[in-house]
C-alpha cells in the first residue's frame, strides 16, 4: 500500500523545520528492495517508525495524523532518505518527564530495519532541536574533570596517557595489580579491559583493594595523580550499583580517581543512564564493545559510529572511545575526527545536520586500539589536538623496557608534536620515544623508513 500521501510531505524544508524546534531529523541511507518505489518505501518505512503500519486502521483520529513522522526529503540516486519525528512521539520518563535514547531508537531504528520492502536502510545522522537537548541528562562530568585532579590546566589540560590492563583475561589480583602500578609509575590512566570483572580467579573483592593500594604506592612515588577506570557493568542494574558502590567504598577518600566503564553498546542505554544518574559524581566512561556489528561500513543497517557517540553524548556519557581514525589497528579512516567533533564541540557541522549542543558538557574522546608512541604524532596531527584520553595497552606493555616507559614514550610523542619535531630528531633527545622504535620495529619501519640508520646506536 503506497502510504506517500500521509506519510511524506516533500514540500517541506529543512530549515523551517529546524526553525520550527517540534521535530527530531534524522538522515539514512536508504534502499528499497527491487520492486518498490522509493518514494512509496520511504513513506512505508515513517509509517513503522510512527504511527502506521501497512495497513489502514480504524482508529486513526486527525489527533493521530498530526504525529505521523514525515519523509522531508528524497534522492535515489544517492539513496538519501531524510525524515522529521514530531517530539510528542517519544516515551518520557514517569518520574521527571525526561526523553530517553530508547525511546529514540526504538523508533528510529525498529521494526524498520526488518520491512520486507527495505534492502537496507542506515542512519548517519540526526538533529536535536533544543528542547529535546534539555530533555536529555547529558554528561555530568567532562575530562576536565580529570584535568582538575591530575593538577592540569582547567583548559586545554592535554594529553591523558593511558592504558588498559594486559593481557585482558587471565590475571589473578596481585598480578593484576602489580601490572598497574608498573604503568603508573609513568602513566595516569588505567582502565579495566571491558571483559574484566569479577572472574573466578580475580574476584573483585580480592582486585579491588590492590588495586587501590597501587594507586597509594605509585601516588607517593612519583607525586602525581592517579586515575582508575573500574568496570561496572552488569546485566541488573543492581548488580552494577553494588559493584559501583563498592569501589567507592574501597577507594575512600581517593573516589575522585575513579570512573566508572560501562559497556554502553551490549548494555545498552539503561545501563549508560543508570550509572549516570546513580553515580553523577563519577566520571562516565562508555566503552562501545560490539558497536562494529551495526557501525561497520561493511553494515548496510543500524547506524554509524558517528551516531553511536552522538547519542552517548545525550545520555550524559563523560568520555566515549571514538576509534584511532586508520592510526591504530581497529577499522576507521581520517576523516572519523567527525566522531570525536561532534561530541566534544558545542557547535559542528555533521555529515547531514549542523547540531547547536547549547552548552551542555563534552564528551571526550577515548582513543584505543593498537595506539603507540609511534602512531601518536600522526594520530594528534589529523585531529588538531591532543585533548584526549588515549589508553594504549599493547603501546606500553609492550613496550621494549617497562610500562612505565612505555606510558612516558607516549607523553613524549604528545610532546613531540606540540613541539611540531621532527619524531627521528626528537628520539635523540628522548630516550623512551626513542625505545620505541626497538619495541614496535615494524610500524618503525612504515612510518619513519630509514630509522635504524638514523637512531643507530641512539639510547641502547
Amino acid at each position: 500500500m503506497d502510504q506517500s500521501n500521509r506519510y511524506a510531505d516533500l514540500s517541506l524544508r529543512e530549515e523551517d523545520l529546524i526553525r520550527g524546534g517540534k521535530h527530531i531529523l534524522v538522515a539514512y541511507k536508504m534502499r528499497p528492495k527491487a520492486g518498490h518505489g522509493y518514494l512509496a518505501a520511504a513513506a512505508h518505512f515513517a509509517a513503522e517508525s510512527s504511527t502506521g503500519t501497512n495497513v489502514e486502521v480504524s482508529t486513526t483520529d486527525e489527533f493521530t495524523k498530526g504525529v505521523d513522522a514525515l519523509v522531508y526529503l528524497i534522492d535515489e540516486v544517492s539513496e538519501e532518505m531524510r525524515i522529521a519525528y514530531p517530539l510528542d512521539l517519544f516515551d518520557r520518563n514517569l518520574i521527571d518527564g525526561r526523553m530517553m535514547i530508547v525511546s529514540f531508537l526504538t523508533l528510529a531504528i525498529g521494526n524498520n530495519q526488518g520491512m520486507g520492502d527495505i534492502e537496507y536502510a542506515k542512519m548517519y545522522d540526526f538533529w536535536v532541536p533544543p528542547r529535546a537537548l534539555q530533555l536529555f541528562d547529558g554528561p555530568s562530568k567532562d575530562i576536565s574533570d580529570l584535568w582538575r585532579v591530575l593538577g592540569r590546566p582547567l583548559k586545554d589540560g592535554g594529553y591523558i596517557a593511558g592504558t588498559i590492563i594486559k593481557p585482558k583475561l587471565g590475571l589473578r589480583p596481585e598480578p593484576f595489580a602489580q601490572a598497574a602500578y608498573e604503568f603508573w609509575l609513568g602513566g595516569d590512566f588505567i582502565k579495566n579491559d571491558e571483559p574484566q570483572g569479577n572472574q573466578v580467579f580475580a574476584p573483585m573483592k580480592q582486585v579491588m583493594p590492590l588495586v587501590r593500594d597501587a594507586m597509594k604506592r605509585a601516588m607517593d612515588r612519583t607525586g602525581e595523580a592517579k586515575i582508575f577506570s573500574a568496570n561496572i557493568t552488569a546485566d541488573d542494574h543492581s548488580e552494577m550499583l553494588a559493584r559501583g558502590e563498592y569501589i567507592l567504598e574501597t577507594f575512600g577518600p581517593d573516589a575522585d580517581k575513579v570512573a566508572f566503564l560501562v559497556d554502553g553498546y551490549v548494555g545498552g542505554p539503561g545501563m549508560v543512564t543508570t550509572a549516570r544518574r546513580w553515580f553523577p559524581n563519577q566520571y562516565l566512561h562508555y566503552h562501545r564493545a560490539g558497536h562494529g556489528a551495526v557501525t561497520s561500513p561493511q553494515s548496510k543497517r543500524g547506524y554509524t559510529a558517528y551516531v553511536l557517540a552522538k547519542m552517548s553524548r545525550l545520555q550524559g556519557a563523560s568520555g566515549i572511545h571514538v576509534g584511532t581514525m586508520g592510526y591504530g589497528k581497529m577499522e576507521g579512516e581520517k576523516d572519523d575526527r567527525a566522531i570525536a567533533y561532534i561530541i566534544e564541540r558545542d557547535s559542528y557541522t555533521g555529515p547531514a545536520y549542523h547540531q547547536e549542543w547549547l552548552g551542555m558538557r563534552p564528551t571526550t574522546p577515548i582513543i584505543s586500539g593498537g595506539m603507540n608512541a609511534l602512531r601518536l604524532p600522526g594520530f594528534f596531527e589529523n585531529l588538531g589536538h591532543g585533548n584526549v584520553i588515549n589508553t594504549a595497552g599493547g603501546g606500553s606493555y609492550g613496550h621494549i623496557d617497562s610500562p612505565a616507559d612505555g606510558a612516558r614514550s607516549l607523553r613524549q610523542a604528545y610532546e613531540c608534536w606540540k613541539a611540531k619535531a621532527d619524531p627521528i630528531e626528537w628520539a635523540r633527545e628522548h630516550r623512551e620515544f626513542a625505545r620505541a622504535f626497538d619495541s614496535f620495529p615494524g610500524d618503525a619501519d612504515k612510518l619513519y623508513p630509514g630509522w635504524r640508520d638514523k637512531l643507530a646506536g641512539v639510547h641502547r
